[in-house]
């Protein structure tokens, strides 16, 4: 292999300086475009969450749409960034679909999941702070990702589920509504006196402070089974006290009937 000669070293400099020389007007307009673009996003991610927290919406939403907002306006600047240093932005364009394609083709479940985090976003059947129960699991929500919920047990275990399994599945809500009405059932054996065991179980449920009287207990024969007769005993309760309420009925309705000399069967407990 020949030496290079000084001549053309001084040659290939020379060509690297006139081609520096031409193309930095570019270079420098494109990063000059690129900070500026970077620190302007920045503004405006910051002026549109403001905005959408002075319109109350859910900081849930509010983070949500902030993320999709910043990452489409980073999109843009980099399009922009690229095309301004001269390369050819329709193939790099029609690659990044077809990554796309591709990646949301390997990602079909990971989608669902984001279309569910929508839709709950979107549609609210329940919110931060709300006990749910779904997907075999009663538990406190703590936090709505985009692709899975966080929630917290009555145990204090962290669970994650599926936004995609949840939004399409069935969600009981028990803190939607300011007032929950327990349903307990109380059996007696067929020796007892009946009309005096049900003004037993209504006089517990109007002793107790908690208990609301609108709407008003109730206390009804439910059903003749093959050993007892059944009363149904359903207390209304703020829904701030309605395990204390569930908890006070079992044990007052208990001491009770035990202290009226009326035998209490076995008992089931609906929620």
């Amino acid at each position: 292999m020949n030496d290079v000669t000084s001549d053309q070293v001084s040659n290939y400099i020379s060509r690297f300086i006139n081609i520096l020389v031409d193309y930095s007007p570019k270079l420098i307009s494109a990063f000059l475009i690129l900070f500026v673009g970077l620190y302007a996003i920045r503004l405006i991610n910051r002026l549109i969450r403001r905005l959408m927290v002075k319109r109350n919406l859910d900081p849930t939403l509010t983070k949500f749409l902030a993320d999709i907002l910043l990452w489409a306006l980073r999109i843009l600047l980099f399009v922009t960034f690229i095309s301004k240093l001269g390369i050819e932005t329709s193939s790099f364009v029609a690659i990044l679909g077809a990554m796309g394609l591709a990646v949301g083709l390997s990602l079909q479940g990971s989608l669902s999941n984001f279309a569910g985090g929508m839709l709950i976003i979107v549609f609210k059947p329940f919110k931060v702070g709300d006990t749910i129960e779904a997907q075999g699991v009663i538990a406190t929500v703590e936090e709505i990702q985009i692709f899975v919920t966080k929630m917290i047990t009555g145990t204090n275990q962290t669970v994650f589920v599926p936004n995609g399994a949840l939004s399409n599945g069935t969600i009981i809500n028990y803190s939607m509504q300011a007032e929950r009405k327990a349903d307990l059932t109380f059996s007696v054996s067929y020796d007892s006196d009946i009309k005096k065991a049900k003004d037993i179980l209504l006089e517990v449920l109007l002793s107790n402070p908690k208990v609301l009287k609108n709407p008003a207990p109730e206390v009804f024969v439910k059903n003749l089974s093959a050993s007892s007769v059944d009363f149904a005993v359903r207390p209304w309760a703020a829904k701030a006290d309605f395990g204390s309420v569930v908890s006070d009925t079992l044990e007052n309705c208990k001491v009770a009937l035990d202290k009226a000399g009326i035998s209490v069967q076995p008992f089931t407990l609906q929620k």
